[in-house]
C-alpha cells in the first residue's frame, strides 16, 4: 500500500481512538458538552460528525507525517507529534473551522478553547504516530 494511503489511514483511525475516546472522557467529567462519537449529520456531505473528523483526521494525518518527515526507521517524534496536533489542529480549528461553522468566540473563552483542544488534538497526534509506526515499521 503507498505510503500516503497509510499516512491517511494512521490518521484516520486516531480520531476514534484516541481523540473521541479522550472527548468522552472530559465529557464524562463535565470539561465539555458533548459526547464522543456524535451522529448529527455534517454539510454538506450528511455524514455523521465524528466520521467527518475522522475523514480530516487522516488529511492531517497526511499533512502532519509529510511535515515531519516522518520515517519508521528513525527515532519516533512523539513530542512533535503531540505539538503539531495540539497547536496546528486548535489553531486551525479555533480560527477557520469555528468562523466557517458560525461559531463566535470571545476572547475569554479563547484560552480555555485552546487547552482543550490542545488536549484533543494532542491526543489525536500521539494516535497517528502509533499508527504509523505500526504500519510503517517492520
Amino acid at each position: 500500500m503507498p505510503r500516503l494511503a497509510l499516512f491517511f489511514i494512521a490518521g484516520f483511525l486516531a480520531v476514534p481512538c484516541f481523540h473521541q475516546p479522550l472527548v468522552g472522557l472530559l465529557h464524562a467529567y463535565g470539561v465539555i458538552p458533548f459526547a464522543p462519537f456524535a451522529t448529527a449529520p455534517t454539510l454538506p456531505l450528511g455524514v455523521p460528525a465524528w466520521l467527518s473528523a475522522a475523514f480530516w483526521g487522516g488529511v492531517w494525518g497526511v499533512v502532519m507525517l509529510l511535515v515531519l518527515r516522518w520515517d519508521a526507521n528513525k527515532p519516533q517524534p512523539w513530542l512533535k507529534g503531540w505539538l503539531f496536533g495540539g497547536i496546528a489542529l486548535t489553531t486551525v480549528a479555533l480560527l477557520v473551522v469555528f468562523p466557517l461553522k458560525g461559531l463566535g468566540l470571545e476572547p475569554k473563552q479563547l484560552p480555555g478553547r485552546f487547552l482543550i483542544g490542545f488536549l484533543l488534538n494532542g491526543a489525536w497526534g500521539l494516535g497517528t504516530l502509533i499508527f504509523a509506526r505500526t504500519f510503517l515499521h517492520r
